[in-house]
């Protein structure tokens, strides 16, 4: 009750600040007195990072805090907060792991989050996945580039969290990489899989690599969620190369005329995980996805379409695709505007095009496979 008192004293000029004071003033009281003897406290509650939206010019965050421990309020109460007009921090994550050595790998991320925050018009909820000595780098990269008042880093318990998505996971991983040890048989790179188990207090966020440069408002990429379909569960664009017509020839070869592999806007070209939109409450809701979630669903697919994988949660996504689009929003591609061009090179020259087109504004350009991004305007 202290904590509510010191809130009190902050927020007490403002009338729309004291109804959500007394909505939580209220919940804290019930949850005192009906929830045992347990910590009245909840990480990563989006409530109250709502609220706290709210009264951002009483109190202020400290840029470097390992972690929000935060007062636990309804749902009914974010709705009323947010017919108030005010919008809650976007929930962010980027992955990035293994960077203490790898400067290259650090120069991306100070490209990614630079422009990220450079465009953003939202105060952003960043979470860093990976371990806990990139995590340290990461926020010593965005103490340099960024105003921290656009951003709050939340700590996450990795490796807790990695063990319970390798519990989910493990037996799936075997058929979307080359082999163990290998860079996507890492647990980290299948979280998005699993995310909606194992981070329940999180309703929609929005998963980076870490070799993008932004060219718009993140903003405006969360809004397409409101686009989605009520069987779309994640956003996610095409592969821009033929790397599944490849991956997939064994199939193809038998399988002529199939939409497997094929180019946009009407074949299954098979997606790329660089930019994913996941609406978490849908992925727990679907009980489409979460029995394709298994490994003996993964073992039928995988048999079926002859298909062997090595790129991580996006193998996963393209192979259940294939039966299940519906699960899909495909976001355009100048939201994940890929620049590899490996597969032009190695024996798909004549149809690369069609895979590789991209017309439009560019709002986030991707460097994958250590492609440079080129130098834009704003950056002159």
């Amino acid at each position: 009750m202290e904590i509510a008192k010191a809130v009190y004293v902050s927020v007490k000029r403002s009338k729309s600040l004291q109804l959500v004071l007394f909505l939580l003033v209220l919940t804290s009281i019930y949850m005192f007195y009906n929830v045992g003897s347990g910590p009245k406290i909840s990480v990563l509650n989006e409530s109250y990072r709502a609220y706290e939206n709210v009264a951002k010019d009483k109190i202020v965050v400290p840029a470097k805090q390992e972690s929000l421990d935060l007062l636990s309020v309804s749902d009914s109460d974010v709705n009323k907060v947010e017919r108030m007009g005010v919008d809650h921090p976007l929930d962010v994550m980027i992955t990035f792991t293994k960077a203490e050595h790898n400067n290259n790998l650090q120069v991306k991320l100070r490209t990614t989050v630079q422009s990220l925050l450079k465009f953003s018009s939202t105060k952003i909820n960043l979470y860093i996945l990976g371990d806990v000595q990139s995590e340290k780098i990461a926020r010593d990269i965005l103490l340099e580039v960024a105003d921290s008042q656009k951003y709050t880093v939340l700590h996450l318990d990795i490796d807790s969290l990695l063990k319970q998505v390798h519990e989910i996971v493990s037996e799936m991983q075997k058929y979307f990489t080359y082999k163990p040890g290998a860079y996507y048989s890492d647990s980290l790179f299948f979280m998005s899989l699993a995310i909606h188990k194992v981070l329940p207090e999180i309703h929609r966020v929005i998963m980076l690599d870490c070799d993008l440069k932004f060219n718009a408002d993140i903003k405006e990429l969360f809004s397409r969620f409101e686009l989605f379909t009520e069987s779309n569960i994640m956003g996610i664009a095409r592969d821009a190369q033929p790397v599944y017509r490849h991956n997939f020839h064994m199939y193809i070869n038998k399988n002529k005329g199939t939409r497997v592999g094929a180019p946009p806007p009407d074949g299954l070209t098979g997606f790329n995980s660089g930019v994913l939109l996941l609406d978490l409450d849908k992925m727990r809701k679907s009980d489409v996805y979460n029995t394709l979630l298994s490994a003996d669903s993964v073992k039928r697919l995988t048999e079926k379409y002859s298909f062997k994988g090595n790129l991580g949660d996006q193998d996963f996504y393209t192979l259940i695709s294939l039966e299940h689009e519906e699960l899909f929003h495909v976001l355009p591609c100048n939201w994940n505007r890929q620049l590899c061009t490996y597969w032009r090179d190695h024996g798909y020259a004549d149809v690369f095009d069609q895979y590789f087109i991209c017309e439009g504004h560019i709002n986030i350009y991707h460097g994958n496979c250590n492609t440079p991004i080129p130098k834009l305007d704003w950056e002159s």
